[in-house]
C-alpha cells in the first residue's frame, strides 16, 4: 500500500513544516511505501509564477471596479510578468547574482509595501539601510527588496482574487474555534477562485504522480483546514476509492469533540494526538487484519453517525519513531524571505531549516495559560543524546544542510548540554535554535558550551513580565532570573527571542505598563534582541480554562459545539482594554527591535489609551541593570 503525505497551505515559504518528514520517516522504517508532496509550497510557486500572474489579471479584469492597488498592478503587469521568475528564483538562491540588480531599486516594480523603507530615509542623504546592512550586505538588502516585492504582489492576490489568502495561512477564520461546521461547509460549496482551482490542479497532478491508496493530511494550525478540506474534496471526487485520513496539531486541539458527520464526506477517518500508533492500527484494519474495534484514537462515520474509537494501546516510545526524511521534497526550492530587519527574528522565515526535537512533549508542562492536559505537551519522553545526534548526521547525509531548528516546547538543559557534548566528542560541526525555558540551569558556563556546539539563538517565554503574574502563571522563573539567563545567552553570542504575553486574568493597566519597563531595560540592556507579544487566549484544555475560579476569571458559556472546540471567552474583573493596549505594545516592541527608543518613557507608546489613564511604571528604570550587577557580584 502506498501512503502519501500531504502538507497543505499555508504553513511557510522557507522551509518544510516537520509533519509529513516524522510520518514518512517513521513509515519507512517499517518497511512502508510512504511519499511525501508539500502542495502549500506548490500552490505559492504556481500562482507566483508568469502563469500564476496572467490569471490573476485576468481576474482582476473580470471585476467590475478596481481599486488603486489593482490599477496600480495592471498598469506595471509587464514589469511584474519579468521580473517574477527572477525574484522567486533569487529568493530560493538560486541566482545571487541579481541581488545587485534588485538592491539597486531599479529593477523590481516597487508597490505600496516599499513604503515602510521612507521610515529609514536619512536626512543627512547617507545610506538610510545601512545600519542595517551595512556598506556590503548585497544580499540581504536584496533579500529584504524581493520579499518587499513579494508581499506586494500577495496584496494583489487578496485584493482583486481571494481576501483570505495569506503565505503563512488561508482562510483561518472558517476553522478557529468554529462550533459548527456550517461556515466551512458554506466556503467548501462555493465556486472555485484562482486559488482553489490551481490547489485542486496540483492535488490532482500529486495524487496521478503517487498513485496512493491512503492519503494522510496532516494540518497543524486552522490556517491549513480550508485547503485540506479542498484537497481531500479533490480527491474524493476525482478517486473515490482513495482512503483519506485527517490528523496533526489543530486536529489534536481543536477536532477533540467531533460529531460533525459531514467532515467524513471529505475524510474516512480522523486520529488524534501522535500519529504513529493510530496510523499502525489502521493500516492493519485497512488490510483486514484487525476490525474497526481496533482503531486507536480514531473517529469514524458508521450508520451516519460519529464514534470515537480507541483501543488504548500504548504509544511508539520516541527513540523508535525513526529519523525524520526530507526525501521528495523539493528542498532547493523553498523560498528564503527577510521581512522584518532583526537579526534574532529573520530566523523564523530566512534559510531552509532541518526541524527536529530533542524531545516529546515538555519536561515542565505546568503553565497554566498553556495546553498541558493534551498528549502534545503533556507527555515526556527524551532521547538519549547518541540517539539524537545519529539522527542528525542522518539528516544532515540527506539533505547536505548542517542546520537545525528544534521545535520543542522547552529543550530540556540536561538534554542540551548532553547534545553539546555529544557533538564535540564526535567532532560534528552544525547550527542550531530552539525553544527553551529561561531557568537558572542555563549558567554562563553552560550557554557558551552551547555556543560552541553550534547554538545561535534561543527563543523562550517570558511572557507578562510581572513577577506576581508569573508566580500565578506557574512559569518557574522571576523577572530578576529572566535577566540573569537571557545576559548569559547573549554574553556567549546567542540571539535571545523572548514570547510575550498580555491580557493575562487580572492583569491590569499598571501591570502592563510596569512589563513594557522590564522589556524596555531588557533590550536596552542587551539581554533579548527580539521579541513578539501575543494577546493571552484561554482554552479548554488549560488551567486557566479548567479552574478559571482559581485565576480569578468566570468563563463565558459556549454554544453547542459540533465541530471544532478551543478558545472560550472569559470575565476578568480588571475591566482593562487589552486590545487598545496591545496597538502600543506592539509598536514599542517593533521600534525596540530597530534600537529606537529605548531610552523613552513607556507611556508614550500608548497613544491610543487616554493620556491621563496610563500610569507611570512602579519599576526602577535601574532594575535590570541592578539585578545583573548583583549577579555579577
Amino acid at each position: 500500500m502506498r501512503i502519501l503525505s500531504v502538507i497543505p497551505p499555508m504553513t511557510q515559504l522557507n522551509t518544510p513544516y516537520p509533519s509529513t518528514a516524522y510520518l514518512t520517516g517513521f513509515l519507512r522504517s517499517r518497511g512502508l511505501d510512504a511519499v511525501q508532496e508539500d502542495l502549500a509550497l506548490g500552490l505559492v510557486l504556481r500562482l507566483f509564477s508568469p502563469q500564476g500572474l496572467k490569471a490573476m489579471r485576468a481576474c482582476i479584469e473580470a471585476l467590475p471596479r478596481r481599486t488603486p492597488l489593482l490599477a496600480a498592478f495592471l498598469e506595471t503587469f509587464e514589469r511584474y510578468l519579468s521580473s517574477i521568475i527572477p525574484v522567486v528564483t533569487f529568493l530560493q538562491g538560486r541566482d545571487p547574482s541579481l541581488a545587485y540588480r534588485i538592491a539597486g531599486r531599479q529593477f523590481l516594480p516597487e508597490g505600496s509595501r516599499f513604503d515602510a523603507l521612507d521610515v529609514y530615509i536619512d536626512p543627512d542623504g547617507n545610506d538610510p539601510l545601512a545600519w542595517a546592512f551595512g556598506s556590503l550586505g548585497v544580499q540581504d538588502r536584496a533579500r529584504h527588496f524581493a520579499t518587499l516585492y513579494l508581499n506586494d504582489v500577495a496584496d494583489v492576490l487578496r485584493e482583486g482574487v481571494d481576501a483570505r489568502f495569506e503565505f503563512v495561512r488561508y482562510a483561518e477564520s472558517l476553522a478557529q474555534s468554529q462550533p459548527t461546521f456550517g461556515p466551512l461547509a458554506a466556503a467548501l460549496a462555493a465556486p472555485f477562485n484562482l486559488v482553489d482551482q490551481t490547489l485542486h490542479d496540483l492535488t490532482l497532478e500529486a495524487v496521478a504522480r503517487h498513485q496512493p491508496e491512503l492519503v494522510l493530511l496532516s494540518v497543524p494550525f486552522p490556517g491549513n483546514v480550508y485547503a485540506a478540506f479542498r484537497i481531500a474534496q479533490a480527491i474524493k471526487a476525482r478517486h473515490p476509492a482513495t482512503v483519506i485520513a485527517l490528523g496533526g496539531g489543530y486536529v489534536n486541539t481543536e477536532l477533540r469533540e467531533l460529531s460533525e458527520p459531514r467532515v467524513f464526506d471529505y475524510f474516512d477517518y480522523v486520529t488524534l494526538d501522535d500519529g504513529e500508533r493510530p496510523l499502525l492500527a489502521l493500516l492493519e484494519h485497512l488490510r483486514g487484519e484487525r476490525g474497526v474495534e481496533g482503531l486507536v484514537r480514531t473517529f469514524v462515520r458508521l450508520a451516519g453517525a460519529v464514534h470515537y474509537i480507541d483501543a488504548a494501546e500504548a504509544d511508539i516510545p520516541y527513540a523508535e519513531v525513526g529519523t525524520p526524511t526530507w526525501d521528495g521534497l523539493p528542498l532547493d526550492r523553498y523560498l528564503s524571505v527577510l521581512d522584518l530587519l532583526n537579526p534574532m527574528h529573520r530566523l523564523w522565515s530566512d534559510g531552509r531549516w532541518n526541524k527536529l526535537t530533542v524531545a516529546h512533549g515538555c519536561y515542565w508542562k505546568k503553565c497554566s495559560f498553556c495546553d498541558v492536559t493534551l498528549d502534545y505537551i503533556g507527555r515526556y519522553d527524551g532521547l538519549k543524546a547518541p540517539a539524537l545526534v545519529d539522527r542528525i548526521e542522518a539528516i544532515i547525509e540527506e539533505t547536505g544542510q548542517s542546520g537545525f531548528h528544534f521545535v520543542d516546547e522547552a529543550a530540556p538543559p540536561k538534554a542540551l548540554q548532553a547534545l553539546a557534548e555529544e557533538l564535540e566528542r564526535r567532532n560534528r560541526a552544525i547550527s542550531w535554535w530552539g525553544n527553551i525555558r529561561f531557568e537558572k540551569s542555563f549558567t554562563p558556563e553552560l550557554c557558551r558550551r552551547l555556543a560552541d556546539s553550534g547554538c545561535i539563538a534561543v527563543s523562550g517565554g517570558l511572557e507578562v513580565a510581572s513577577d506576581r503574574l508569573l508566580k500565578l502563571m506557574q512559569k518557574g522563573v522571576s523577572v530578576e532570573q529572566v535577566a540573569r539567563v537571557t545576559r548569559a545567552f547573549s554574553d556567549a553570542g546567542i540571539l535571545v527571542h523572548a514570547y510575550l504575553m498580555y491580557g493575562f486574568p487580572t492583569q491590569t493597566l499598571h501591570d502592563t505598563v510596569d512589563a513594557l519597563e522590564y522589556v524596555r531595560q531588557l533590550f536596552a540592556a542587551g539581554c533579548i534582541q527580539s521579541g513578539f507579544f501575543h494577546r493571552f487566549v484561554c482554552t479548554v484544555h488549560a488551567p486557566v480554562g479548567l479552574h478559571p475560579e482559581q485565576y480569578g476569571v468566570t468563563l463565558q458559556p459556549l454554544p453547542p459545539t459540533s465541530f471544532a472546540r478551543n478558545d472560550v471567552g472569559f470575565n476578568d474583573p480588571t475591566g482593562v482594554d487589552h486590545d487598545a493596549l496591545g496597538v502600543g505594545l506592539n509598536k514599542a516592541l517593533y521600534n525596540y527591535m530597530h534600537g529606537i527608543g529605548l531610552e523613552e518613557d513607556v507611556r508614550q507608546w500608548f497613544a491610543g489609551y487616554p493620556a491621563e489613564r496610563i500610569p507611570k511604571p512602579r519599576v526602577s528604570r535601574h532594575f535590570i541593570e541592578r539585578a545583573l550587577a548583583k549577579d555579577a557580584r
